[in-house]
């Protein structure tokens, strides 16, 4: 077809010309591959400022922002039980594709220990980030040298020698009860103070109100690195790397546990709206400002996402409730 001597392509042509462009004359949006980047989003750390969820929040937000995959981020606090508080708002919030909460294994227990009437169900599963192996550290004035020097104190006496860790039914407690069931001693016995954010249980060990503290490594390691706090012993199969501590298993507690935190929106979000925010998170996965973060944190990269995520979540919720009732904790 030509007009006026200049020949001008059929539209089929032009649009199949139009690589990833988005066009309603073609009939499409075209490909979120090549869309503008968020302009913004909000993550909620269903926790105290201080503890993982909180650091994963923050982390999560400079990469976003450095990488440019969004462009204004904001990080907010919603503490209380577990971060079932948290999760409560999530799922009952209004269809909302800019938010996402951050959570992990401690929201799971939290979930069955709390009775909570809002569950993971409630929630879109967005990925899966990072794992992190648990610590178990005394006070650097401690008497307790070694875990084993703890352990046949603790064994002796669970209620005497209080632990300091994260939200009740949470990973942490869920390692207390395990280990102290491996040892011989009755799970329901020690005497677990939970605390709702890493700062507090922090304030705890140094103050000397408790006798020992489980968190995640993260959570601990500035103040172990400074020589406040002593590792007694790390919760996955291999130590840690510049830790001078043996694993549970090495220092004869036949225990092995690892933490995991990821990201969820609210439920009522459209399919192509998780697959944006699931796009935006793989970006950021992929930033050099995420595998920094990982790095300094001494976090394990344990990326998923979609239906590989969704599976393993509701995996997790049935191996944390069995947990949870074996050492009597639900």
């Amino acid at each position: 077809m030509q007009v006026r001597g200049r020949r001008i392509r059929p539209l089929a042509v032009v649009c199949a010309a139009a690589v990833l462009a988005s066009s309603a004359a073609c009939g499409g949006a075209g490909s979120s591959a090549d869309s503008a980047p968020l302009t913004k989003l909000r993550i909620m750390a269903p926790a105290d400022p201080g503890g993982g969820w909180d650091s994963t929040s923050r982390e999560a937000q400079k990469a976003l922002e450095g990488s440019k995959t969004v462009r204004n981020v904001e990080v907010y606090n919603v503490p209380g039980a577990g971060g079932t508080i948290g999760l409560a708002q999530l799922a009952n919030h209004p269809k909302d594709d800019q938010l996402l909460m951050t959570m992990g294994l401690v929201m799971v227990g939290a979930v069955v220990t709390n009775k909570s009437k809002s569950t993971l169900a409630d929630v879109t599963p967005i990925a899966k980030l990072t794992s992190e192996q648990e610590v178990v550290v005394v006070p650097a004035d401690s008497p307790y040298k070694t875990l084993q020097d703890f352990v046949t104190a603790w064994k002796a006496d669970p209620g005497k020698l209080p632990i300091a860790g994260g939200s009740a039914g949470g990973t942490d407690q869920i390692l207390a009860g395990l280990m102290a069931k491996a040892v011989g001693a009755d799970p329901k016995q020690v005497n677990y103070i939970a605390f709702s954010g890493g700062g507090e249980a922090l304030a705890s060990l140094l103050g000397g109100k408790v006798a020992a503290g489980v968190s995640g490594l993260s959570e601990f390691k500035d103040q172990i690195d400074a020589g406040k706090l002593r590792a007694l012993a790390v919760s996955g199969d291999k130590p840690v790397q510049g830790l001078d501590a043996p694993t549970l298993k090495t220092a004869g507690v036949d225990v092995s546990l690892t933490n995991w935190r990821g990201v969820v929106a609210p439920k009522s979000i459209t399919t192509a709206q998780r697959d944006a925010l699931i796009e935006a998170v793989t970006k950021m996965h992929k930033s050099s400002q995420w595998k920094a973060a990982l790095t300094k944190n001494g976090w394990t990269d344990d990326f998923l996402t979609g239906a590989a995520y969704t599976k393993y979540l509701r995996s997790e919720e049935k191996r944390a409730t069995a947990v949870l009732q074996e050492i009597g904790l639900a």
